[in-house]
């Protein structure tokens, strides 16, 4: 019984290779928790392992069966986690390996003829966001500093108009037809206003938060923009950066964060 067991075979590189799968499976298991995808995740990975067991264990025909499912099941995987499969490739982006000098140089070498951005019009903004909060007049207002919202842009109305913060405030006036969803800014213009985002799917996401809170959450976990939340209820300030919201923030910190990023 035990030749039989000989060819299977165990060396330093396949600890290795274990360990850099399930740190994979870990990290996947993070972006679908919570979610209904993460009942589909486990079922293709709990497939998957058996494949491999079988496989293992020279069984030929149940392996063939098995392996030929998983290869057209590929092509369902791409389709049902398109999402998910966007956020862990954000991530690896967004990863420390790629930020500072490292990433400056990487963009320009793959950027080299990308637009010159202009400094933001922080006092536009800060204006608008004190004006609107005083009236307690709701907003979300997302700062595109790195030009990855044009999908999101697309589904609202296209305005294309110098940032200010008279257009602003007329943006989300509560009689303006513009004010549901989010305006966004790139390279000091407003590109575009009510506008569908993403709301965040994050099972710890604060209850007591509204549609706006979570859409700038969505907004700002799948991108690295940062959002401006103004609250109809009760008129205070928060932001979003990578899915998190500093709650009832000051027009100091607001002009600090803005000037800072």
């Amino acid at each position: 019984m035990l030749s039989n067991l000989l060819f299977i075979t165990f060396r330093w590189l396949d600890v290795i290779d274990i360990l850099l799968v399930a740190i994979i499976m870990f990290q996947l298991y993070k972006l679908v928790k919570g979610t209904v995808a993460i009942r589909i995740f486990l079922g293709i990975l709990a497939i998957y392992l058996f494949w491999k067991i079988v496989e293992a264990l020279q069984m030929e025909l149940l392996s063939e069966i098995l392996g030929q499912f998983i290869g057209v099941g590929v092509l369902a995987l791409i389709i049902v986690f398109q999402q998910e499969i966007r956020r862990f490739l954000l991530l690896i982006g967004n990863n420390s390996i790629f930020s500072g000098k490292r990433r400056s140089k990487l963009l320009k070498l793959l950027s080299y003829n990308e637009t010159k951005k202009e400094k933001l019009y922080v006092n536009q903004i800060i204006t608008a966001s004190k004006n609107l909060s005083s009236t307690k007049t709701g907003a979300l207002i997302i700062i595109d500093s790195k030009s990855e919202l044009r999908y999101y842009s697309s589904t609202g109305e296209k305005i294309n108009a110098s940032l200010s913060s008279a257009m602003l405030e007329s943006i989300f006036f509560k009689n303006s037809p513009l004010h549901d969803g989010g305006a966004i800014i790139e390279n000091n213009i407003i590109v575009a206003a009510r506008c569908i985002l993403p709301v965040s799917e994050n099972p710890d996401f604060p209850a007591h938060f509204g549609l706006r809170h979570r859409a700038a959450a969505g907004i700002t976990e799948t991108s690295r923009s940062i959002a401006i939340i103004i609250s109809e209820e009760t008129g205070k300030i928060s932001i979003a950066k990578e899915g998190r919201i500093s709650y009832n923030i000051s027009i100091e910190e607001l002009m600090e964060t803005l000037r800072k990023e």
